[in-house]
């Protein structure tokens, strides 16, 4: 996941404004309980949705308290802690950046990432979790690198299957909703993917960079406006339609807590981001939060 799913900053009420920074700082210093302070360079949003989402399902009241943290030394923050998601949330952060250091290690051999790499290895169990992200994208760098023999959905079903996978494998029972959870993940982890494609597709043209986009439908050597004007209705129709999904998902699943918020991320969060990356955005900085 590469940080996409937030919520929408400008709708949110304040109390589900703290409540998404607590879980956030409560990612981060699980993280730093559970493997140290070093792998807390790798947090992301993505993974605190995934903490907010999981523990939505069950009605285990909030444990939070207030720390001094060393990046805001003048002020306290609110963090929720001994919650079970956040670990989960924590080790799927941690073992995702650790195979995506892998990949940028093969694609330029970056030295920033073996070091990351390095540091990150001790982390890493031999087990079926693992295994299956393992796999599953060393099959989509493989698909990746003969993109030309695929269409934009065979490759992007890799990463959507692997989100699916993550989010619903914290649930072990066969519940009801643990299937509505893999395709709220399928369906989420596919607009992660083309979003952060379409996000890159400039920068990956003006330095020659390996681009889904650039190589499943510029098969003329257009330039970027060109080649933006001829793709942008067609991947814009593709992730309304997967957060569309998403939100229609998320109504099916039996959520105790974080409603409101959960709905603000899925339905307005999502279309913010891509008003941000399509620069449709009215907001100056092109941040939400």
């Amino acid at each position: 996941m590469f940080g996409y799913v937030l919520p929408c900053k400008m709708e949110l009420k304040v109390k589900d404004y703290e409540k998404f920074k607590a879980y956030y700082c409560g990612l981060c210093h699980t993280i730093k309980g559970e493997f140290g302070n070093i792998p807390r360079a790798a947090l992301n949003y993505d993974m605190a949705f995934l903490a907010i989402l999981l523990d939505s399902l069950n009605e285990n009241k909030l444990t939070a308290k207030k720390i001094t943290c060393a990046l805001h030394p003048l002020t306290k923050k609110l963090i929720i802690t001994d919650n079970e998601p956040l670990k989960y949330a924590a080790m799927c952060n941690i073992v995702l950046t650790y195979y995506k250091l892998i990949d940028n290690i093969n694609d330029d051999n970056n030295m920033k990432s073996k070091i990351a790499y390095i540091a990150l290895k001790k982390y890493i169990k031999d087990n079926t979790f693992n295994k299956y992200i393992s796999d599953s994208l060393n099959m989509l760098y493989n698909m990746e690198k003969a993109a030309y023999k695929y269409n934009i959905d065979e490759i992007s079903h890799v990463f959507a299957d692997l989100t699916g996978y993550i989010i619903s494998d914290y649930i072990k029972s066969e519940t009801d909703y643990k299937e509505t959870l893999y395709w709220l993940g399928y369906n989420l982890g596919k607009w992660i993917y083309i979003i952060d494609a379409w996000d890159d597709l400039e920068k990956d043209m003006k330095d020659n960079k390996f681009n889904l986009i650039n190589i499943l439908y510029n098969r003329n050597n257009l330039n970027y406006e060109q080649l933006k004007e001829k793709t942008e209705e067609n991947i814009d129709f593709l992730l309304t339609s997967c957060a569309a999904s998403c939100l229609e998902l998320l109504s099916k699943l039996p959520l105790k807590k974080n409603q409101e918020l959960l709905y603000n991320i899925l339905e307005l969060g999502l279309m913010e981001k891509m008003d941000i990356v399509f620069k449709r955005s009215e907001l100056v900085n092109g941040e939400s939060l």
